[in-house]
């Protein structure tokens, strides 16, 4: 099959940082600073005592209905033991921090054995496979996360979301004042700092289980013509351009990304970007009134904050808009551009323009003229942005299976020793298609009897589809301010 000489979706200049889904996820060697200056393995009964009682059931976010509250019953609560994925946080010196069901304190003992496991390895533990549970855990001093899992996801993608979990609580206190604070005292109760964001990692978790942007790492555009989004682009600039220390604006609508501008020399990275999605999507508050508040960027710079003025553009219009500064004292400032920008978007037309694109149904395969085409993703490398079309039948109304099809092909092609460029994998339910190539990635699924030379076909036809309408899908164009 013969690559594309340009890929659908690039652009001369990206509006977020590149790169693949699982890199350790350090800091990038911009800071605030630079702004503002120049503007093991143990016993089967101590794996058993983890969680090898997640068995097969249904998932759930809520707490408040699948907590066990006497400690006794936790092993034989069906509740809690029929979860097929736990994530647990503990400090260093074995101190309970999160669990994402059940109390943490009724858990204390569990965390213990966790604690005992990882010091057994001398900290040196990754995982431990037994029987069809995976046990994944990450130091990221002076933390240990750990998840343990029968969904059947690889290491890497286990060991992706425990990263995500590490910069959730980063993005509330900073990396600098998570390691200050047990630098100084060993044994503290870290839930004091952290009120409110186990609500946030539970939503984050939930999240990434039917959200491929995650697995991809790149972000998907709400659909706006090229001059359109470039209206809204250039408004938000205008409105912004004075306001000193301003480094990032950007536009949200339906968990999709409608424009960035930034300040020059500055980018952000996907995963810095689905934090900031998972914000706002965890808080239906911030519909409401203008928001204030610190959040640290972990990947931009995950020792200071950012400050964050958060509110959506108006009641006719359910998008919203983040503007974040270096600056601690700036509401009034911001506030009076976002009205300047809002002013702006209702003589441009783009307000109209957006809730258009809010209020149109997401196209599927089916309807855009590929009958055998049941879903797809598609991204592009070089932009970090990707798209899919809506979910047909047998998986719109269950997006997690369709994700686990999607982790399991997506762990095939990019297996660390045995990496693949080109899949096709049939099963009774359904055929699946991977194609990595320099450019773009390429999943879709198919008809199980699709023939290898049809699927083949269908391919290429839709790479000329999302070619012929990238500047409606992607985000092309790199404001500045």
């Amino acid at each position: 099959m013969a690559e594309f000489d340009i890929e659908p979706g690039a652009a001369r200049d990206s509006v977020l940082i590149a790169s693949g889904s699982f890199d350790n996820f350090e800091q990038m060697s911009s800071s605030l600073e630079e702004i503002i200056t120049e503007n093991a393995v143990s016993s089967r009964e101590d794996l058993n005592l983890i969680g090898a009682q997640a068995d097969n059931g249904e998932e759930s976010s809520s707490k408040a209905e699948n907590g066990v509250e006497p400690e006794e019953e936790i092993e034989n609560s069906v509740e809690w033991t029929s979860k097929k994925k736990h994530i647990f946080v503990l400090s260093t010196a074995g101190k309970p921090i999160y669990s994402r069901y059940g109390n943490e304190d009724k858990l204390a003992w569990l965390f213990g054995v966790m604690l005992g496991l990882f010091k057994y390895s001398r900290d040196s533990i990754k995982s431990i496979h037994a029987g069809d549970t995976t046990y994944v855990f990450l130091s990221k001093k002076p933390l240990i996360l750990v998840a343990v899992s029968k969904t059947g996801e690889s290491v890497s993608q286990l060991t992706l979301q425990l990263n995500y979990v590490f910069n959730q609580i980063v993005s509330m206190l900073t990396l600098k004042r998570l390691t200050k604070t047990y630098d100084e005292r060993p044994n503290y109760d870290l839930r004091r700092l952290l009120t409110g964001v186990d609500r946030l990692i539970d939503h984050l978790l939930d999240f990434s289980e039917t959200e491929p942007a995650f697995t991809l790492g790149a972000i998907q555009c709400l659909p706006l013509a090229l001059p359109d989004r470039d209206s809204i682009s250039k408004a938000i600039k205008d409105a912004c351009s004075k306001i000193k220390n301003l480094v990032f604006a950007i536009l949200l609508g339906n968990n999709r990304l409608i424009t960035i501008v930034q300040m020059k020399k500055y980018h952000l990275h996907p995963m810095d970007l689905h934090l900031i999605f998972n914000l706002v999507l965890a808080n239906e508050s911030l519909k409401y009134s203008e928001s204030w508040t610190p959040f640290c960027l972990p990947r931009f710079d995950n020792s200071g904050f950012l400050y964050a003025h958060v509110s959506y553009l108006a009641d006719d219009c359910q998008a919203c808009l983040l503007l974040l500064t270096v600056e601690r004292d700036v509401f009034f400032p911001l506030s009076g551009a976002k009205q300047k920008i809002v002013e702006k978007l209702r003589i441009n037309g783009g307000m109209e323009h957006i809730n258009a694109s809010l209020a149109s149904l997401e196209e599927s395969a089916l309807a855009a003229g590929f009958p055998e085409v049941r879903h797809y993703l598609y991204k592009c490398k070089s932009t970090a942005q990707f798209y899919q079309p809506a979910a047909c039948p047998p998986y719109a109304r269950d997006r997690i299976k369709l994700m686990e099809l999607y982790k399991r092909a997506h762990h095939k092609m990019h297996y660390s020793s045995r990496s693949l460029k080109l899949s096709f994998e049939r099963s009774a339910d359904e055929a699946v298609f991977s194609w990595d190539t320099k450019g773009f990635e390429l999943y879709a699924i198919f008809e199980p009897l699709i023939e290898t030379s049809s699927a083949i076909m269908s391919v290429s036809k839709l790479l000329n589809w999302i070619k012929k309408r990238e500047d409606k899908l992607f985000h092309l164009n790199a404001y500045t301010f």
